[in-house]
């Protein structure tokens, strides 16, 4: 079961639209809404970035403000009232599928670095066997983290599950030819989940099975 990070396991959207918007003024650019952050969530960075910025802006100016974006985040990080909740029942869930029957991981449009501290924050790192991040290959959409996440634990398509909120993480999976779940609390709605082809949407952590098989 490979789970996506940012609105699949943790509630980051509001600190993902503070540094946006710090990094786009800093930038001498327009603020991003809240709306304009949740809509590219999942992506990496400088694609994330450069699909907020104006038309035809140059791809200089993406990485511009991904670097001040970064740096805003680690600042951030340092301080002692930083944080990115959990939701509801992740770590229950967490503790029911660990078995020795399935192998967890995550395929984030996060860097390593940044998913190791928040791991770390929240005393999850044990329960993952791969972590692929941005740092691995192409941005979501495109399948090359699952196919390495699936090489390295010399699992199948047919044996694997990705579940994630976004519909970037549901046509990776469908791409890759692996069953792709939903989770109604993420950043991007059930609609626009099925439409990217979602096999099905779980609407709560205590709705996802400990057999994937039961998910379809």
């Amino acid at each position: 079961m490979i789970f996506d990070f940012d609105g699949t396991l943790v509630d980051s959207q509001y600190n993902i639209h503070r540094y946006m918007v710090a990094a786009f003024i800093e930038n001498g650019l327009k603020a991003p809404t809240l709306d304009d952050v949740r809509r590219i969530v999942g992506l990496k960075l400088e694609y994330a970035v450069a699909e907020m910025l104006p038309e035809r802006s140059p791809w200089e100016l993406a990485c511009s403000v991904s670097d001040s974006y970064r740096q805003a985040f680690i600042k951030a990080r340092q301080l002692p009232d930083f944080d990115e909740p959990v939701f509801p029942g992740v770590r229950g869930m967490l503790d029911r599928l660990n078995t020795p029957d399935t192998l967890l991981a995550i395929a984030t449009g996060k860097n390593l670095r940044g998913l190791e501290k928040s791991l770390e924050h929240h005393k999850l790192s044990d329960y993952f066997v791969t972590l692929k991040t941005a740092d691995d290959g192409p941005s979501k959409p495109h399948p090359e983290i699952l196919h390495q996440a699936m090489a390295e634990n010399g699992v199948d398509p047919f044996d694997t599950v990705m579940i994630g909120d976004t519909t970037y993480d549901i046509e990776m999976a469908r791409s890759a030819g692996v069953t792709a779940v939903g989770v109604s609390w993420g950043y991007h709605t059930n609609n626009q989940l099925f439409q990217a082809g979602a096999h099905t949407i779980v609407n709560s952590c205590e709705d996802l099975p400990t057999s994937f098989r039961d998910l379809v």
